[in-house]
């Protein structure tokens, strides 16, 4: 079964840091694109970093551009997401997903249940 895993989300001041971190197992891993996604009460949901295995493209959001990090450690199946810098207009759920193919995509196959990021002022 494809299952991900996000986890390290908390508490932060405004200005502080948290990296996240996405598990994945049940698919190879090197074919597929990593997504971070956000979703802040009463907003849509927002797509802020992907990373692809398969060809290394990326996307970075601008409401992210020189704070948020994406990367990605084959090995341990895991990608993660450094955020610096952080804002309280920051604060919401965090997902990843997964999906066969290079950065940007429209459509992701798999999702990770979130984790909450809260940055306060």
């Amino acid at each position: 079964d494809v299952q991900l895993q996000a986890f390290g989300g908390g508490l932060v001041q405004a200005g502080g840091s948290l990296r996240l971190s996405c598990a994945a197992s049940g698919f190879l891993f090197d074919d597929y694109a990593i997504g971070w996604f956000r979703q802040a009460p009463g907003k849509e949901r927002e797509g802020v970093l992907c990373i692809s295995n398969r060809d290394g493209s990326r996307y970075t959001a601008d409401s992210v551009k020189g704070r948020f990090t994406i990367s990605s450690d084959n090995a341990k199946n895991t990608a993660y997401l450094q955020m610096d810098s952080l804002k309280p207009e920051d604060t919401a759920v965090y997902y990843c997903a997964a999906e066969n193919g290079g950065c940007p995509l429209t459509m992701w196959s798999y999702w990770g249940q979130g984790t909450q990021v809260t940055v306060s002022s």
